[in-house]
């Protein structure tokens, strides 16, 4: 009877776990988008839950680590993206400034559309009191909001939400993951 080596099999796990994290990498990298589990799960010919293990292990390592890359999950989908302290290098190697600070107007127009989503520009325009057209047009071009239909009345007026990369900015996993309006709500009046 051939007596079992303990050693050696967690040698193997730990081999072939490094290998997923490579492989895993790899796709993320190459991709440059986000990742939903099951297609990561399917490429690499792997069940979801173990898959979705190996992910967490690999976000705690990035996250431990001085890397300048971080996994972050949005939507429940996986990307890798740079980390927020080195953008001022990225931006100077781009020679862009993607990251710069929104205006008022713009940060008032995209808590309502955050909190009120679906939402059109006229019912934005009634909350702010003022128009807000150009606030929009900031927040579509940096792609934090985006077009998502069209409302079933008179005139058929174009509806906003908010995008994945509104997510990935606040560094946010979801829309859920936001206070309530109710909370801030709550605060106010105590």
């Amino acid at each position: 009877m051939k007596s079992i080596n303990m050693k050696q099999i967690e040698i193997e796990e730990t081999s072939l776990k490094e290998m997923y994290f490579s492989i895993i990498e790899s796709l993320l990298f190459v991709t440059g988008e986000s990742l939903s589990l099951k297609d990561i799960a399917s490429i690499i010919e792997l069940e979801v839950n173990s898959t979705e293990e190996i992910i967490k292990e690999m976000a705690k390592k990035y996250n431990e680590e001085s890397r300048g890359i971080k996994l972050v999950k949005t939507n429940n989908k996986y990307q890798l993206v740079t980390k927020p302290k080195n953008s001022k290098y990225i931006e100077k190697l781009l020679k862009t400034n993607t990251r710069q600070s929104l205006s008022q107007a713009s940060l008032e127009t995209l808590a309502i559309i955050v909190y009120r989503q679906p939402i059109t520009r006229v019912e934005i325009d009634d909350i702010r009191g003022v128009k807000s057209e150009k606030a929009l047009n900031n927040l579509l071009e940096k792609e934090l909001i985006e077009e998502c239909g069209r409302k079933n009345v008179i005139g058929r007026p174009i509806l906003y939400r908010t995008t994945n990369e509104f997510l990935k900015y606040f560094g946010l996993e979801s829309i859920e993951s936001l206070p309530s309006l109710d909370s801030f709500l709550q605060e106010k009046s105590e």
